[in-house]
């Protein structure tokens, strides 16, 4: 027969995992981003790349917006290098923004960078 502290503290362990798993889902899914497609084009400000997601930073209209990129190996697989993404480049992110009310984020399913289309989810019908 179980201990009771071993009863609670396996319970404790997997409600702790379930509200772990359910948060990584949340942040990496859709589930933050509004269904309405959405356009911004600006420049190239600053840019962090690799995992779990590259981040780019352009100024649009006076305010800086936050593009949320593939993870390395998608922006790989279409092409996008880090020197496409450099400071000063104009760039349009094709995707959708964050549905928090004045938060400048947008999750990016394709960029332009000098006419070049880079459609990081080609499969993702928007």
């Amino acid at each position: 027969m179980p201990q009771p502290r071993f009863t609670y503290l396996m319970c404790f362990a997997v409600l702790a995992a379930f509200l772990f798993a359910s948060a990584a889902h949340a942040h990496h899914g859709w589930a933050w981003a509004t269904d309405e497609e959405f356009e911004i084009t600006g420049v190239i400000q600053s840019v962090r790349l690799g995992n779990p997601h590259g981040e780019v930073t352009i100024r649009a209209d006076g305010e800086d917006w936050v593009a949320e990129v593939g993870q390395p190996w998608r922006n790989d697989r279409v092409g996008l290098t880090k020197e496409m993404l450099s400071q000063g480049r104009e760039i349009t992110v094709h995707g959708h923004r964050s549905a928090r009310e004045g938060e400048r984020l947008v999750k990016a399913e394709r960029v332009v960078i000098d006419g070049e289309d880079y459609d990081l989810y080609p499969g993702r019908k928007s």
